[in-house]
């Protein structure tokens, strides 16, 4: 692979970020790219591409991004703009809205869901109020 190739995946965020087993931050993350959580997140994710939270992985605070496949554990405030996508491994609590929702037998839902399309602008909405605060 030509070297301005490999720059420019890193420099457009097309790169799969990580947060790796045995791995705790406290904090906001924000990413153009997609993320994947394997250890302990106490923030903010903010991405706009898709999340994966492992079967390891805990995020307890809020998750805005694109799509969202979880395995672990989330508890707080989820604004999905496409589809969240539940695990049977999955423990989610708090309050969830979502594009559209996928829930495997055996995955942990208690939290109120609002789904569908008004649900695009509500994720915009908390976008536009983090930019302010930050």
């Amino acid at each position: 692979m030509r070297k301005d190739k490999v720059r420019k995946e890193f420099e457009d965020g097309s790169k799969q970020n990580r947060i790796s087993k045995g791995t705790s931050i406290t904090g906001d993350i924000k990413s153009e790219g997609d993320f994947r959580i394997d250890g302990t997140l106490e923030g903010k994710m903010e991405s706009s591409g898709k999340v994966v939270i492992g079967k390891d992985g805990k995020l307890k605070g809020t998750l805005v991004c694109k799509e969202a496949d979880l395995e672990g554990v989330v508890d707080g405030t989820l604004s999905i703009e496409g589809l969240l996508n539940l695990r049977s491994s999955a423990v989610v609590k708090g309050e969830v809205s979502t594009g559209r929702l996928s829930v495997e037998p055996g995955a942990d839902f208690n939290a109120t869901c609002a789904m569908g399309t008004s649900v695009k602008n509500e994720s915009e909405d908390v976008k536009k109020e983090a930019g302010k605060s930050a």
